[in-house]
């Protein structure tokens, strides 16, 4: 994907220099757990993960403009449904100091405009753990739909009973029209 920006944010392909940073956040107990893998226990772990990213070009470093330092990431991944299925599915972790400033709502809501507008997508799923307020607040803020419960299979834990959205290109675009 390409750099995108928000008034607080730069969206950018990630880089082997943000490894201080990604660990940093991937470290703490608060974030990977939530989004369905592990605590990374070094960097070693993280600059795999880091190269991943890299060579798949799917997610993006959430980079604050004040101090330059990545606090996060947002992705549009191309992953099989139940049926097998392509579907688009966007995903997000930010690190725990910089929740509830809204950050991450104006990441996801950046990423939104540019799958639909530039890249044509016509539909975007996100899933969060049931117990996981935070991202669903998130998914509240950018529109999306509830369409139901479901089995998530993580990274790190197996399947985890999730809830299921969905945000189709013509109801953004409508919305997008009532919120100017």
């Amino acid at each position: 994907m390409k750099t995108l920006e928000t008034e607080r944010l730069i969206l950018r392909p990630f880089k082997l220099s943000d490894l201080d940073d990604f660990f940093e956040y991937c470290s703490l107990e608060t974030v990977g757990p939530n989004a369905g893998w592990s605590v990374h226990k070094n960097k070693e772990e993280s600059k795999t993960i880091i190269e991943g990213f890299i060579k798949k070009g799917d997610v993006l470093a959430l980079v604050d403009r004040f101090d330059n330092k990545v606090i996060g990431s947002v992705g549009l991944h191309q992953k099989p449904d139940e049926f097998g299925n392509m579907q688009t599915e966007i995903g997000y972790v930010l690190s725990t100091p910089y929740e509830g400033r809204g950050l991450m709502t104006e990441a996801v809501r950046r990423v939104l405009e540019h799958a639909f507008l530039e890249l044509d997508i016509d539909l975007i799923h996100v899933y969060h753990f049931k117990e996981n307020k935070k991202s669903r607040r998130v998914i509240e803020k950018c529109y999306f739909t509830y369409v139901g419960e479901t089995v998530y299979q993580t990274v790190s834990f197996g399947k985890k009973e999730s809830l299921a959205y969905q945000l189709k290109k013509e109801e953004y675009l409508k919305l997008r029209e009532e919120l100017k």
